[in-house]
């Protein structure tokens, strides 16, 4: 049985800049400070909802070793360090290992669209070359590629491949990894509208885009489900439905950070070529954040 990371809410959290788009790491401190009052579990730094594509190898890097030096070990921190080009990505890894994170998040290599077979030599090199606990990131409409569930039975035979986040959106594809896998290989949702779902697969819970603006009620949802109230998980999760998917009304993370900045977070300006919402979807969001109080 491999112990998770983190059982609950990690957020996917977002990377705050200044106007001229550098990283604003006062905002950062305030941002992580709020999760962890609001009981989140863990910080997922520089993943897809983190703008990890658009930053530099400085930048990348310098996120990760101030998160985890901000945070200090009051949670565990996990850093984004997964690519396309496998020998930059086992690069990162590293130098994230040497931070001290508490994990790292690989997604599949976007583009390329690696065979199962490339996926496994993939990630065994990642796991070779590190010496921290590894999350598998599956999330086939942004990356091309499905993980499948045989995949990830081989992978984890390897003792630090500790789990996967599972974004496919497919629960019966969730299930064969928990019935091919059982507890050699944990299993966190990687969408937040199917956080009882994946819990009732054997989730330990998730890693949220929703956390970002509600962590306290992401953090309530999954620890409801773990310990024995799965009826007031589904309940919660019907009730931040419209929230949920309001923060995908555009890609992400678009919605997400316009939806910070309306809360008055500080998280400035995205990245090209992630733009400013339309209009239309800007009044949406706003009137859906205003519908759950989150406005000031």
């Amino acid at each position: 049985m491999k112990e998770p990371i983190f059982t609950g809410s990690g957020v996917a959290i977002i990377t705050p800049m200044h106007e001229d788009r550098t990283i604003n790491y006062e905002a950062f401190a305030k941002m992580l400070d709020f999760q962890i009052e609001n009981g989140t579990d863990a910080i997922v730094v520089v993943g897809t909802t983190g703008e990890a594509s658009t930053l530099n190898t400085r930048e990348h890097r310098d996120a990760i070793k101030f998160t985890v030096e901000y945070v200090n070990h009051r949670v565990p921190v996990i850093a984004g360090c997964g690519s396309n080009n496998t020998a930059y990505g086992i690069e990162m890894a590293r130098s994230a290992c040497s931070y001290d994170v508490d994990g790292l998040l690989l997604v599949t290599p976007y583009y390329n669209k690696a065979t199962q077979k490339g996926l496994i030599s993939h990630y065994r090199m990642y796991h070779d070359a590190t010496d921290k606990p590894i999350i598998l990131y599956n999330v086939p409409s942004r990356t091309g590629v499905n993980l499948l569930p045989e995949t990830l039975a081989e992978l984890a035979k390897l003792p630090r491949i500790n789990g996967v986040k599972e974004a496919s959106g497919n629960i019966s594809q969730v299930m064969k990894v928990r019935a091919l896998c059982g507890d050699e290989l944990n299993i966190w949702s990687g969408n937040d509208d199917q956080i009882p779902a994946v819990m009732a697969c054997g989730g330990k819970g998730v890693i949220s885009v929703l956390a970002n603006i509600c962590p306290k009620e992401t953090h309530d949802m999954v620890m409801a489900y773990l310990n024995g109230e799965p009826q007031k998980c589904t309940d919660m999760m019907a009730k931040y439905l419209e929230l949920a998917n309001a923060l995908f009304v555009e890609v992400n993370p678009i919605p997400v950070k316009v939806a910070c900045n309306m809360m008055g977070m500080e998280a400035g300006p995205l990245r090209m070529p992630l733009c400013d919402m339309t209009d239309e979807h800007t009044e949406y969001l706003r009137g859906v954040l205003d519908k759950y109080g989150l406005l000031k």
